[in-house]
């Protein structure tokens, strides 16, 4: 499992013109599932993701949680972060998981975050969708499950 997070100031998502998710200061989680991910990826990682601090306390430094923030999550399905560009110009996303197990597991990585109290938007499974966020920093890091 992959997630690109960004720290955001406030960001949604859209999906035929309708907002299906929004958020104000929070995480923009771009969520990538491969065949070989378990269930006890999916927890690892949203345990990881709930716990990190990476707001600002009064001297400056990384030191505050989302919970402390009072922030929220917007997670999005992200399939081309398993995109292989070594051969060709045309990327393969054959380590992608397939949706029948792709989208249970993004289902369940997002139900841990909310049992974490955590508030959590989100786009919509295999849609084409607009992304519109400020990245707050800018804040960038990859979690990975192994």
């Amino acid at each position: 499992m992959k997630v690109v997070l960004q720290r955001s100031l406030h960001a949604k998502v859209e999906v035929n013109g309708e907002v299906t998710g929004q958020i104000d200061k929070g995480f923009v989680l771009l969520v990538g599932i491969t065949h070989e991910d378990s269930q006890e990826d999916v927890k690892y990682v949203a345990e990881k993701i709930a716990n990190l601090r990476l707001f600002e306390d009064e001297e400056g430094k990384m030191n505050r949680s989302i919970f402390e923030e009072n922030g929220a999550i917007l997670s999005i399905s992200q399939f081309t972060l398993y995109g292989d560009t070594k051969k060709g110009r045309r990327p393969s996303f054959s380590e992608a998981a397939k949706p029948e197990v792709a989208k249970p597991l993004w289902d369940l990585f997002n139900d841990e975050l909310r049992q974490k109290n955590l508030q959590v938007e989100t786009g919509v499974f295999g849609a084409m969708m607009n992304v519109t966020l400020t990245n707050d920093g800018p804040v960038t890091l990859i979690v990975e499950s192994k």
